[in-house]
């Protein structure tokens, strides 16, 4: 009994000198991988956060400013409340981190080399103001540094296969959200007689969607620090059945009044006699006095109407081109300037809701390989049983709004402005989509890029409205970025790991 207590008392002892030696010999890769994962965020937030709000500066729902304000808020919600699930995908789902069981060393070089090549194709893609994915970068130095130290041993191509899969399934399936729910706004909004009494009807219903949709992935299965992940479905649905109620109430009772306000001044500096005529289109007394309507705007939306609400007889082919027509916006109509500013206060909303969903996604991607490192210097233990520290977390999300504050309106015009017009109504559209999808993967914990699902979004939407066309050779460069960001991110990564391998020996690697 005396020997196995000795050997028990041995072998604790044996551990704690190993891992202040390992502690020691591996300091340095812990202080450069902390460097590298802010210079990683700061990249992230230049080129992977602009993203999120792209769309509202260049439909000018927001200000530059109040696009890094919101984004610093929502961002940093996002990985708090939702984001774990995607972090233990992309720190232990892509390589078998057994591999390492015995060369811990070798994987905390491994991660700083992760960072490392992440880090520098962020830098240089934002450099040339293109929209690459955090999650692709990230997935790629992985594989990279893994292939330099192991070979192919312990890469889990099921789960690599997923992931490359989901990157084709996000902009598709975004794009498609996006682009019915453009139809729909076009058909009980956008092509009625009366777009602003309308749309003021829906904005309450739209305001409902979102906070429920949002608060319920938030609630259901959410974050295990603040205690979310074992709320019972019942409970969620009705905590966010009533977070979608009030919504809509303050919408309804307040926001509406403001909206009304809003665009009753904008008629008033606007008030021409000589081209414009006076027509009630709210309802409401206070912006009747004031309302104008281009004539033009109103006889091209009643005539639109009328001819394709009676159609003639025709052989099959015509009966499918007269229904193409009626379901896709007539692209020579122009909005109304009214109409557009309706849909600001609805497009700031979505704005957050997108800023939420990417930080629930991404900044999640971009500190895993810090997180994997802290876990291993800490515990001697690459399978990190252990949570990810809220500290890590916030310190990601800094680095990232550092990075969005600094160079974020680089990539921000190209979402934005360059790749296709977008106004207010298409804005709002365009980030529900992505949002929604990018929300869904992170429940799953699937690590999908938002790149691709707003821009999927902008392009799907970009092509049937009217305005600017898409510009496809600016889109091609971007699908090209997004094609090489896998390899180009793996070959940084595995360069790195060599030089690390071969110039600083590793005692435990």
């Amino acid at each position: 009994m005396l020997n196995v207590l000795l050997d028990v008392v041995t072998t604790t002892l044996a551990s704690a000198i190993n891992l202040e030696d390992f502690r020691h010999c591996f300091l340095w890769a812990l202080i450069v991988g902390i460097c590298l994962a802010f210079l990683l965020g700061f990249g992230m937030g230049a080129n992977d956060v602009a993203n999120a709000f792209g769309t509202s500066v260049g439909s000018k729902a927001l200000t530059l400013f109040q696009a890094y304000c919101l984004a610093t808020i929502f961002e940093t919600l996002g990985a708090v409340l939702v984001g774990y699930n995607v972090i233990d995908t992309m720190r232990r789902g892509v390589v078998d981190v057994a591999v390492y069981n015995n060369s811990a060393g070798d994987f905390m070089v491994g991660q700083v080399a992760v960072l490392g090549g992440t880090a520098t194709w962020l830098l240089i893609a934002t450099c040339l103001q293109l929209p690459v994915s955090t999650t692709h970068a990230v997935v790629g130095a992985t594989l990279g540094f893994s292939i330099a130290c192991k070979g192919f041993q312990g890469i889990q191509w099921m789960k690599v296969v997923n992931i490359v899969a989901s990157w084709f399934i996000s902009p598709i399936f975004a794009g498609t959200v996006s682009l019915i729910l453009y139809l729909f706004v076009d058909h009980v909004i956008l092509r009625t007689s009366n777009p602003v009494a309308n749309g003021l009807m829906w904005l309450p219903i739209f305001y409902f969607a979102c906070l429920t949709f949002n608060m319920f992935m938030i609630s259901y299965q959410g974050s295990k620090v603040l205690h979310l992940s074992n709320v019972p479905l019942w409970a969620a649905i009705v905590v966010s059945l009533g977070a979608g109620i009030i919504a809509a109430a303050v919408c309804y009772f307040l926001v509406n009044p403001r909206i009304r306000k809003y665009i009753a001044k904008g008629k008033e500096a606007r008030e021409s006699p000589t081209s414009s005529v006076v027509i009630s289109v709210t309802g409401d007394p206070e912006l009747d006095k004031v309302a104008i309507r281009s004539e033009s705007t109103t006889t091209n939306a009643s005539n639109s109407c009328d001819s394709l609400q009676t159609p003639s007889p025709s052989e099959p082919q015509g009966k499918i081109r007269k229904f193409f027509k009626w379901l896709f916006p007539d692209k020579s109509r122009v909005e109304s300037e009214d109409t557009l500013r309706m849909f600001t206060s609805v497009q700031v909303l979505t704005a957050c809701f997108a800023g939420f969903a990417h930080g629930a996604n991404d900044v999640c991607n971009a500190i895993a390989p810090l997180v994997a490192l802290i876990a291993v210097y800490r515990d001697f233990d690459v399978y990190q049983k252990k949570e990810t520290p809220i500290t890590v977390l916030l310190y990601g999300v800094f680095a990232i709004c550092v990075g969005l504050w600094c160079l974020g309106h680089k990539v921000i015009r190209t979402v934005g402005t360059n790749m296709s017009e977008v106004n207010p109504a298409s804005g709002f559209c365009i980030e529900f989509g992505a949002a929604v999808t990018a929300l869904l993967a992170s429940k799953m914990g699937l690590p999908i890029s938002t790149t691709h699902c707003l821009v999927g979004a902008v392009v799907a939407v970009g092509s049937v409205k009217g305005g600017k066309e898409t510009d496809w050779s600016l889109f091609r460069n971007v699908a090209f970025s997004w094609v090489v960001t896998l390899p180009v991110a793996g070959l940084f990564a595995a360069l790195y790991m060599w030089l690390l391998h071969f110039t600083i020996p590793a005692r435990y690697a």
